[in-house]
């Protein structure tokens, strides 16, 4: 939040600042390259150029604060263009000292590499094209930006280097942050401080010389960019960094990435100032909350309250009862009984522990905030939830039956019976989900194995002390509250912090998918509902065998319908990216020789969401557009936009969907119909 706060507010001051000429100089840029010529199918590397007047910066890949500069290439087809490739930053600092940010100043280089097409012909010329834009700051900040062109010969011959800029350019090249076999480094993550350690290794010879003056640049945000780093020696010949934990850092990071410098380089040559980092973290997060003494007391409580859902109180005393049954008077026999009930449940819940060691140990790397990057584990875990909600809230029950096959095995099975009743508990106890439970469980999947199983094991004792207690005095049966209405009462209330969890989740869908997926995914959602409904409706108590089956095979039904418009599926290479629509952007396309097609859509049509789900999911469209490099704009009139309403009444129109194509070296565009199919749009784009 606080990065993308101070990206806006350097973008507003750029913005105001942007009138003056003479300010609008302090950085000039250029295009160089570093061999004289081009090799047909060879790559070669182009630097951009940005030379700063004194007291002038521009920005790192990840600035800190400000923004990064950027190369858009307007390249000959079949050209490839790779990254910036970053030499190491310097941290910048303001008249005062603090810092303000991450990158350069001076005479720099920014190399990129090219790949040409095999298929080049010697003797001619090849025009580069690529947009440059930066932010450069002094006291105030301005954005800059420019139109550059490199013209270079295509060569039979193997390239020779670029004169004037070839030995610079591979300079820069060979100073590019890089690992060293001479260092090792490692890091743990702490709540607010990272701590990086680098050490010679052992199989190296002694480095002739110390780094000094230290600093780490994360590449992710990790780190806090204005904040200060602490060094210290490990008594080894190494270093130890302490690092402040940026309050934007992404949740249950899995990795240190970045840069650290040094003054006098890392290598013996005093060559390479920064040295690469990219390191997993030795230990996850340790939890909040009162750290793992406080996470068993919830995932104790959260165990506990399991027993107060109707799904499993009511039986709890009948329970008891039946173990005295079994018993007879002998005491000694009933708490062995509750002892082998109790193992029942542990054993279970260290079943799904034992599940998620085995999903780590083949390299899953499992955490909770690592799953919600998953747009599908999002959808899925979304989807399961509801469906516990909606239980709890009666739109359908289930657990009864677990619990009534448990009774049975018990009467026959003696103490067998018992230990399963034990068992299938845990599974009756599932759909009834506890406010304590849930961040025991986030918890657990972000420990250590060992801590895991710890955090399942305590669930299990906190679900199986009632019978423990009631096994050891089971005369207090007579002191437990009444099965009743209550009971009900609480049951529907738990379904709301579920139903708040279902809206999170929603919310973070909402930033992981574009916007006709996350459409299909709420109608996913609302079929995976209607698919319990139809189960809770037709599979009552006392239903004919034949409207039972009804309701499961409609249940099933919906449940894969929800599923399959649903499911999140991930970006291919010829999903489509829509541009914001704007007429200079249908200018300078159109300057590009390009098929433009531009979609004017809104929310609230929906017209226009059967469209993009017709057209834009058929793979003849999404092959073409990728192959033809057809460019997309969508002009989105959700909320009013007075050059949209423009546009659309320079059409002699008033409401969308509204479609258009533009082809080269035609005056005017293609309108298409207000229906699309594959074919209407296909049948629209020449051959």
């Amino acid at each position: 939040m606080k990065r993308a706060l101070a990206s806006t507010v350097f973008a507003s001051v750029a913005l105001l600042c942007a009138s003056s000429a003479a300010v609008r100089a302090q950085v000039s840029a250029s295009l160089v390259p570093a061999d004289a010529s081009i090799h047909a199918g060879t790559p070669f590397t182009v630097a951009l150029r940005l030379v700063h007047q004194p007291h002038w910066h521009s920005y790192w890949v990840n600035p800190g604060t400000g923004l990064p500069t950027t190369l858009k290439w307007t390249l000959p087809q079949g050209w490839t263009a790779g990254g910036i490739l970053w030499p190491a930053p310097a941290l910048l600092t303001d008249t005062r000292g603090a810092a303000i940010g991450n990158g350069y100043d001076g005479d720099l280089l920014l190399p990129v590499t090219l790949t040409p097409p095999a298929d080049l012909k010697p003797g001619t010329t090849v025009e580069l094209r690529a947009d440059a834009e930066w932010l450069m700051c002094q006291n105030e900040c301005v954005p800059g930006s420019a139109k550059l062109t490199l013209g270079l010969p295509v060569s039979a011959e193997s390239p020779q280097p670029d004169p004037v800029w070839g030995a610079r350019i591979r300079a820069v090249l060979s100073q590019l942050p890089a690992a060293d076999p001479s260092w090792t480094a490692s890091a743990a993550l702490g709540a607010k401080t990272a701590t990086l350690t680098v050490q010679a290794s052992a199989s190296a010879a002694s480095p002739a010389q110390t780094p000094e003056d230290l600093h780490f640049f994360s590449e992710d945000g990790v780190v806090a960019s204005d904040l200060p780093q602490t060094v210290a020696s490990d008594g080894k010949g190494g270093f130890v960094l302490t690092l402040p934990v940026s309050d934007d850092a992404p949740k249950n990071p899995q990795r240190l990435v970045g840069v650290l410098t040094s003054k006098q380089g890392w290598r013996t040559d005093g060559s390479l100032p920064g040295l690469r980092i990219d390191v997993a973290f030795d230990a996850p997060p340790v939890p909040e909350a009162g750290g793992l003494i406080g996470t068993l007391a919830l995932a104790f409580i959260g165990g506990l309250i399991l027993n107060l859902m109707p799904c499993v109180f009511p039986v709890l005393g009948i329970k008891i009862l039946g173990f005295v049954n079994q018993a007879g008077a002998d005491r000694r026999k009933v708490t062995l009984h509750g002892l082998v009930f109790a193992a029942g449940v542990v054993l279970s819940f260290w079943v799904l522990a034992g599940v998620l060691a085995v999903l780590r140990a083949g390299g899953s790397q499992l955490g909770w905030g690592f799953q919600l990057q998953s747009p599908a584990f999002v959808f899925g875990l979304a989807a399961a939830l509801l469906a516990f909600a909606l239980n709890l809230s009666g739109v359908f029950e289930f657990g009864l039956t677990a619990t009534g096959i448990g009774s049975q095995l018990q009467s026959r099975s003696g103490l067998a019976g018992s230990f399963l009743t034990g068992a299938l508990a845990t599974v009756a106890a599932t759909p009834c989900a506890a406010p304590f439970l849930a961040p025991a469980l986030g918890a657990a999947l972000a420990l250590s194995t060992a801590e895991s199983f710890a955090i399942f094991t305590v669930i299990a004792i906190g679900l199986s002390s009632p019978y423990l207690v009631l096994s050891a005095f089971p005369s207090a049966v007579k002191v437990l509250p009444k099965p009743g209405a209550w009971m009900e009462t609480f049951k529907q209330a738990m379904a709301f912090p579920l139903y708040a969890t279902v809206a999170y989740l929603v919310w973070v869908l909402a930033g992981q998918v574009p916007e006709s997926a996350f459409l299909s995914a709420l109608l996913g959602l609302v079929l995976v509902a209607m698919g319990v409904w139809f189960y809770g409706r037709w599979n009552v108590p006392g239903a004919s065998q034949g409207r039972a089956r009804f309701g499961m095979a409609a249940c099933l039904v919906f449940l894969a319908l929800g599923a399959w418009a649903g499911w999140p599926m991930p970006a291919a290479a010829t999903d489509i990216v829509w541009e914001k629509w704007s007429p200079e952007s249908v200018e300078k396309l159109r300057s590009e020789n390009r098929i433009v097609y531009v979609d004017f859509t809104a929310r609230w049509c929906a017209t226009c969401q059967a469209n993009k789900r017709l057209v834009f999911h058929s793979g003849d469209v999404l092959r073409t557009f990728h192959e033809r490099r057809i460019a997309t704009l969508r002009g989105d009139w959700t909320n009013k936009d007075p050059q949209i309403t423009a546009e659309l009444a320079k059409y002699h129109r008033a409401a969308v969907p509204f479609n258009l194509i533009w082809l080269p070296g035609r005056a005017d565009p293609i309108i298409l119909p207000e229906i699309l199919t594959p074919s209407v749009v296909l049948g629209s784009i020449p051959k």
